[in-house]
């Protein structure tokens, strides 16, 4: 059995084929955009990546600063303290010593 077709069939069906195939390398060709945008974009977010990294490490100096700083403090109160205590240690030993100077 013999398919019938229209005159001119083949020609418009090659027409189409060849349409679908202008279609598809427009595709092609749209998503080797894309590959290429994400491609810059991945670029991108390596530089924040490196810049998150510089950050984290300004950020471990500062801290490490900030323990300097307090422990530089809680020395200085220390002696402060002691600096105080003595002081006034040596406050009462003069008032008690005149006291008695005082009352012999």
């Amino acid at each position: 059995m013999e398919t019938m077709t229209e005159p001119g069939t083949e020609k418009r069906v090659d027409e189409l084929s060849k349409r679908v195939d202008f279609g598809f390398e427009q595709v092609d060709r749209r998503f080797e955009q894309v590959d290429r945008r994400f491609e810059q974009v991945d670029r991108r977010f390596e530089q924040v990546d490196r810049r998150f990294d510089e950050v984290d490490g300004r950020f471990d100096r500062v801290e490490g600063d900030l323990r300097e700083v307090r422990s530089a403090i809680a020395s200085f109160q220390r002696m402060m303290i002691g600096f105080f205590a003595t002081t006034l240690g040596a406050i009462v030993a003069g008032v008690i010593v005149n006291v008695i100077l005082s009352h012999s």
